[in-house]
C-alpha cells in the first residue's frame, strides 16, 4: 500500500504475514490504525492552516496599524490654530478608537483560532467514534466465532 503517512508507507499486513493471533484480525487492526493516523494527519493539516491564517491576519493588522499611526502622527504634527483642549480631546478620541479596534482585532483572531481548533477537533472526534465502533465490531466478531 502506498501511504502518505510515512509510518504506513510499507504494507504492514505483508510484513506480518505468517504472524497470527487466533481470533484477531490483523488486517482490520492495521486498517484501523491507518485510519487513525490519517485522521491525525488531517487534523494537523487543519491546525497548521489555521495557524497560517492567523499569522497572515496578524501581519495584515500590523500593517494597517502602522499606516494608521503614520497618518495620525502626520495629522498631529501639522501646525494649526487648534486649541490645546481640542488637540487633547482629539488625542483621547484617537486613543479610544485604537483601544476599541485592538479589542475587535483580538476578538477576530480568537474567532479564527477557535474555528481552526474546532475543525481539527471534529476530525479527531469523528475518527475516535469510528474507531470505537470498529473495536466493538472486533469484539462482536470474536464472540461470534
Amino acid at each position: 500500500m502506498s501511504g502518505k503517512n510515512g509510518f504506513f508507507d510499507m504494507d504492514i499486513s505483508k510484513a506480518m504475514q505468517g504472524f497470527s493471533i487466533p481470533g484477531f484480525d490483523i488486517e482490520a487492526f492495521v486498517a484501523t490504525q491507518r485510519k487513525n493516523l490519517e485522521a491525525l494527519t488531517q487534523a494537523n493539516q487543519l491546525a497548521m492552516e489555521g495557524l497560517q491564517a492567523i499569522a497572515r491576519r496578524q501581519v495584515e493588522l500590523a500593517r494597517q496599524a502602522v499606516e494608521e499611526v503614520t497618518t495620525i502622527a502626520r495629522d498631529i504634527g501639522q501646525p494649526g490654530s487648534a486649541k490645546v483642549e481640542d488637540k487633547m480631546a482629539k488625542h483621547a478620541d484617537l486613543a479610544k478608537q485604537a483601544f476599541e479596534k485592538g479589542l475587535a482585532n483580538m476578538r477576530e483572531l480568537t474567532t479564527l483560532a477557535t474555528k481552526s481548533n474546532t475543525e481539527a477537533f471534529e476530525v479527531l472526534n469523528k475518527r475516535l467514534t469510528q474507531s470505537m465502533e470498529e473495536v466493538q465490531n472486533f469484539a462482536k466478531k470474536k464472540t461470534a466465532a
